[in-house]
């Protein structure tokens, strides 16, 4: 269950969302595909924010349940090809950050 959140800059917001939008069905592929999971168990989110100076103006916040096939070699991939696609679609710097999340205290109400 990947849970995707993306930052971005409210300067750059307008002239790429459509791109982004666009972006988004292939990227939930590519994280269904890499990560073995089935689109009914993601979540994505897009948010246009204020980003400082000086820092990335994309950000991607993923948030993943653990399993012994994702290795850190296997997630390294996954956060490098998110990058470069969100990268694409939105003409900037994307930082990408992940997460484990506790499988005996996560809830999820869907």
């Amino acid at each position: 269950m990947p849970n995707v959140k993306i930052y971005v800059d409210e300067g750059l917001y307008p002239a790429c969302r459509e791109r982004l939008v666009a972006a988004l069905g292939p990227i939930l592929d590519m994280l269904c595909a890499d990560l073995a999971v089935d689109r009914p168990a993601c979540q994505m989110a897009v948010m246009p924010v204020l980003a400082m100076p000086g820092l990335p103006p994309v950000n991607v916040e993923l948030a993943i349940m653990p399993r012994p096939e994702r290795t850190r070699v296997v997630l390294l991939g996954v956060c490098a090809k998110l990058r470069a696609m969100v990268g694409a679609a939105t003409g900037g710097h994307v930082a990408i950050r992940v997460t484990t999340l506790d499988p005996e205290t996560y809830i999820a109400l869907k």
